[in-house]
């Protein structure tokens, strides 16, 4: 897959890192910000591949978009774009934005999770990606760590909107996973919270999760019990 045209929707610490990594592989880039002055910004700092505009012009750029702002935004901001009318219908929508409330709690509750809200509004081809991580993890070149480079779950029930994003993955230096359809997008959320819930409280994770070759093959009724 060569270069491609990517909108960016938001200027803020997401927006930055990931635009800098895709960038740097050739992508063409329009950053739309709801402040003209931070969209130049953010946009002279990605280089000569990336220009300026808003967040409907980003939302219906090239080949994809990525929504990263709050998730409180979202709503209004495709509103904004014409999705009622369809104007979004089949784009590809990278989803990283978390609902996450007080007490680490999903603000989506029981119903549908972000990424599932999108592609019901929209009728994008909505693919959850990059939200497990915080900025400064994407800002790194590249996200590799001792135990290698970094893994990114991917829900989408579009094969060639899984294909693309798996680019802007590798792009990062990171390694696509494969989570399933988007109805396990709400997992991968619910994952997240619970994940941003042992940072904050500065507690790692990592220990808690085996080696894989300890759980490899493991029958789904043995977990379903332990």
């Amino acid at each position: 897959m060569g270069p491609l045209r990517i909108g960016i929707v938001g200027t803020g610490a997401m927006a930055a890192a990931l635009g800098a990594a895709w960038a740097r592989a050739g992508h063409t880039l329009l950053v739309g910000g709801r402040s003209p002055a931070k969209a130049e910004a953010l946009a002279a700092r990605l280089g000569p591949g990336a220009r300026p505009g808003t967040p409907s012009q980003a939302l219906l750029f090239g080949d994809a978009a990525l929504l990263a702002v709050d998730h409180g935004a979202v709503a209004g901001l495709l509103d904004d774009a014409g999705a009622a009318s369809g104007a979004l219908r089949g784009r590809v929508l990278i989803d990283c934005t978390n609902a996450v409330g007080p007490g680490f709690l999903l603000t989506t509750g029981e119903g549908p999770g972000a990424a599932r809200t999108i592609a019901a509004a929209t009728g994008a081809r909505v693919v959850k990606a990059f939200n497990h991580s915080a900025a400064s993890v994407w800002a790194l070149d590249p996200p590799v760590f001792a135990d290698g480079p970094l893994a990114v779950p991917l829900c989408g029930d579009d094969e060639a909107a899984l294909a693309l994003v798996r680019t802007l993955v590798r792009d990062l230096g990171c390694i696509p996973l494969d989570a399933g359809g988007l109805d396990r997008a709400d997992q991968l959320e619910a994952m997240t919270a619970f994940l941003i819930g042992l940072w904050h409280t500065g507690q790692d994770p990592r220990p808690m999760l085996p080696p894989f070759a300890a759980v490899a093959g493991t029958d789904r009724s043995g977990l379903r019990e332990a």
